[in-house]
Order: structure tokens, then sequence, then C-alpha cells
């Protein structure tokens, strides 16, 4: 016979176990594993992204899309990832990921005035006075470190006039050779193969040197003459002395409406043509064009500058360039030079910042260049992009995944898929210098080439990219962090569509939009 108190307690155990059991029951068929609502976001997302790629006027192009959780590396999402597509100024995280893992972010420039003995006691320097050029991009006007946006509240020759200044203090007044540019630190290759002829002529063009000057461009200001009836007023700077200008703009009268100035210039010409209108009440505008020779333009800055404070130079200006032909040759040894002024540039992850968050090209092209003299064969193409190719070996890319012809994405003959830029960014987010690497990428809604756009994104969401665009390309590749935390990796490539830069921008967008809103 049972003890009337333990029957009780085992009804109520019995109870007890039941009732947890069919609550097991209930919360089993109520709540979904995290990896099955994974798993649901992650068909969404495809059956969302697949849609905006079937779009009539998206799917005419070709596109290659890859998404991956930056943590875990699982691929979110995948279109024709690993197909090769022209990657245009993506080209840029290939660059200045390998400089910063090669060279680092402390490297400094250095620009110097040389001869080979100090002026005598009359001032009288004996032989040429000689400027070095070391591949310094930012011999501008250009504020440094960037913030939101290019800034150039300095002269744009200022740190050419400050050599002038050591010049003139070191005592020499009378210079009895020439003055010359010497740009051999890197090999004499202005310009990439596959560059269109479009570009040259424009500052995106601008011929590449050891020795660049305000980004190798002119800027021809443009103010409203002092009656409606008058020509503009055009005024070239740093130095106009190279350019023939014919000026064919007219002012008209005032609350006309915006200025219609139309400028050109034929390769291999300095002859610049200016057409069109601008309103008496127009506060000006400036248009750049590239310079042509850029060493030889700086040589004859150089003496103009040093004319004007009274040194007199009895010889010419020309340039020294390194020639192709000489990159295998034994450089003859010389005299030791004294140094007669010097400039040491900021630091080389300033300059990153500038190449990655406005797309700057003649930059992306002297880091390339300076790949090649510091960690490979020669300051030329051919030497900086063999020392990435090895750098990217290391990263874990596949030869077959990409062709580069150059460092900036100006160039037609360049293919990278999607896959190997996922590739690329994930390691690079891994490395010891990838919190600058990423910091170096516009943000989005607040700086560089993603100013304007994803103003939207919801509060804690996180997108920095890079931008890129050629005529029907358009791409963008970046990093970005959800509102809850989820960290991913992209790269969108968009080909051989029809649609205007803006159309082709907002697919991208939408793209990005539809990535954090599905896997937030």
């Amino acid at each position: 016979m049972r003890h009337p108190r333990f029957c009780d307690l085992r009804k109520t155990l019995c109870g007890s176990l039941r009732t947890l059991a069919w609550t097991s029951l209930l919360l089993s068929l109520c709540t979904v594993p995290a990896s099955a609502a994974s798993h649901n976001s992650h068909k969404e997302l495809a059956r969302r992204l697949d849609t905006i790629l079937a779009r009539a006027d998206v799917v005419r192009g070709f596109w290659g899309v890859e998404i991956e959780d930056l943590d875990t590396g699982e691929v979110l999402y995948s279109h024709e990832a690993d197909r090769l597509f022209s990657p245009a100024s993506n080209t840029k995280l290939f660059t200045t990921a390998a400089a910063l893992a090669l060279i680092g972010p402390n490297y400094r420039f250095r620009t110097t005035i040389e001869s080979a003995a100090a002026p005598d006691s009359n001032g009288h320097l004996s032989g040429d006075l000689v400027l070095v050029g070391r591949g310094d991009p930012n011999l501008s006007g250009r504020l440094l470190p960037i913030n939101l946006k290019t800034e150039r509240p300095f002269p744009p020759a200022r740190f050419i006039e400050e050599l002038a200044d050591q010049v003139v203090a070191r005592g020499v007044k009378v210079i009895d050779g020439d003055v010359v540019a010497d740009d051999s630190f890197y090999a004499d290759e202005p310009y990439g193969q596959g560059w269109s002829q479009e570009d040259l002529v424009w500052e995106s063009g601008a011929p590449v040197s050891a020795l660049a000057v305000n980004d190798n461009v002119v800027y021809f200001n443009i103010l409203p003459g002092a009656h409606a009836g008058e020509h503009a007023l055009v005024a070239a700077s740093p130095f106009a002395g190279d350019y023939e200008i014919e000026n064919r703009i007219m002012t008209v009268p005032a609350r006309s409406g915006p200025h219609r100035i139309g400028i050109d210039r034929q390769m291999g010409s300095n002859r610049v043509q200016l057409w069109g209108t601008i309103s008496a009440d127009d506060t000006g505008t400036s248009e750049a064009l590239a310079v042509e020779q850029p060493a030889q333009w700086c040589a004859r800055l150089l003496a103009e500058l040093l004319a004007k404070r009274g040194v007199v130079l009895r010889g010419h200006t020309r340039a020294h360039h390194l020639e192709m032909a000489e990159l295998n040759t034994v450089p003859l040894k010389t005299n030791a030079s004294v140094v007669l002024a010097a400039h040491d540039s900021l630091p080389l992850g300033m300059d990153i910042r500038v190449i990655n968050k406005v797309s700057q090209n003649l930059h992306a092209e002297m880091l390339l260049r300076l790949l090649g003299h510091e960690r490979g064969t020669s300051g030329s193409v051919g030497g900086g992009l063999e020392v990435l190719r090895g750098f990217l070996t290391q990263a874990g890319l596949l030869p077959e995944e990409y062709v580069f012809y150059d460092g900036s994405g100006l160039s037609r003959l360049n293919l990278v898929s999607p896959s190997a830029t996922v590739k690329l960014l994930r390691y690079a987010a891994r490395q010891p210098w990838g919190a600058e690497f990423i910091d170096s990428l516009p943000l989005a809604g607040v700086d560089g080439t993603l100013s304007g756009r994803f103003k939207n994104l919801p509060a804690g969401t996180v997108l920095r990219a890079k931008t890129g665009t050629l005529d029907h390309v358009n791409v963008l590749s970046g990093y970005l962090t959800t509102a809850t935390g989820e960290r991913l990796v992209f790269s969108i490539l968009g080909n051989h569509h029809t649609m205007s830069g803006r159309q082709a921008g907002e697919v991208l967008d939408q793209i990005v939009f539809e990535a954090e809103r599905t896997l937030n």
C-alpha cells in the first residue's frame, strides 16, 4: 500500500513532465533554428537581387555580384562572380592594398634641387641646376590630410616656390648651365596601355612622371569681363608660358543663367581654345587641362620662379628622362651632388586616402611605379605590375582571376572577377594595415565619390566602398556593416550596359540597399 503523500507527489511530477513535454513541442514548432532563418534570408536576398538583375534595362548588360560574410567567409549571394569584368577604378583597390602591404603608410618622398658643386663666393653656379623628382604626387596646393573633399587653399606651385627660395638662400645668383628637371626615378612612360585617347588632354588622363606639380594640370580660371559684350578674362595657373590661348568666351548681360563654356586642346598641341558665354554677374569657373610634357614644363616653371627672384639663367631649360631602353643598363657613376634645396612629403598613407577617396588616377599610376622602384626591378609599369602580381598571389588570388595593365583603372584592358575582388578585400581586412585601408575608402553619404550617395541608409549602418566608372562600366566594391553588426564584403561589377551613369549607379545602390535590408 502506497503512502498517500507519495501518490500525490508522483501525480504532480507526472503532470509537470507532461507540461514540459508539450511546452518543448510547441516551442520546437514555433521557433525556426538560426541556420534555417539564415537560409531563408539568403533565399530572400537571392530572390530580390535576381529580380533587379532581370530587369529589361539591366539584363542587356553584363553584371557580376559577390556578397560574403566578412567574418565567416560564407557566400551570401553570387551571380556570375567568376567571370571577368572591366573593373574601372576598382583597380585602385589592388594598387593601394599592395602599397600599404609592401611599402607601408609611413614612406615619404624627397624632392631636391641639386648641382655638381656649390655656388662660388659671387653666387655663380658652374654647371646645371637640377630639380630631381622622386615620385611625390602632392607637389600642389592640396590640403592634407583630405577632409570630406579635395581642398586647395594654397598656391598650386607652392613647394616649387619654396625650393626656389632655398636656392636663393644658398646664395645662387647666376646659373651658368641649364635648369634641368630630372624625372628618371620612374621610367618615361607617360600613358598607360589601353587608355582612351579622349582622356589624355584632361585631368583624369594626365601624363605620369616622377616629377608632378599640381597633378600635372594647368587650371584655366575664367571670369566675366567688366561689361556685357566684352571677352571673358582667362588666366592660366600655375604657369601659362607654354600655352597659346584663343579666348572666344563672351560676357553676356547679368542674370542670363549659368555659364556655357567649352574648352579644347588637341594632343601634341599647346593651343587652347575656349568658347561660349558667361554672365556678367557670374562668380567664375575653372577648367583643368593636362600638361603635355610634365618634366619639361617643371623646368620652365622653376626657371621662371628663379628669374622672379633675381637669378640669371645663362643656359636653357630641359628635361632628363629614364628611357625604356635604359631600364636594364648599368647607370653611369656620377660625382656626388650638392643638395641646394629639399622638400620631404607627408606620409604615403595620406596620399592613399586621396587616391581612394576621390579616385585620383595620376597618383595611382605613380604608386604603381613606386611599387616597382621600391620592391621590384624598376620604377616602370612592368616593374610595378610584377610586384602587384606577387602580392595578389600572397593574398590568395589566382592568375586566371585578373589581368592588369595599369594602376588606376583607366585602361580598357584590365579585367578582374567579383570573387577575386572580394578575396582581396577579405584579405586586406585581416592584415595589420587593414583598418587604414578600409578607412581610405569613401564613406557613404559623407565623403569622396560616395558623398552624394546612400543618404538613406539606416542608422548604425556603415558603408565604405570604392566606385569605378568608364563609358558603359559602373562598379562598386567594399565593406558594409549592417545596423545589427553583421559585416559584409561585396563586389558589384557592371559592364556593357546602355544606361546612363546615374541609372547604372542606382542599380548598384539598390543591390547594396537590398543586401542591408534582407540580411540586417
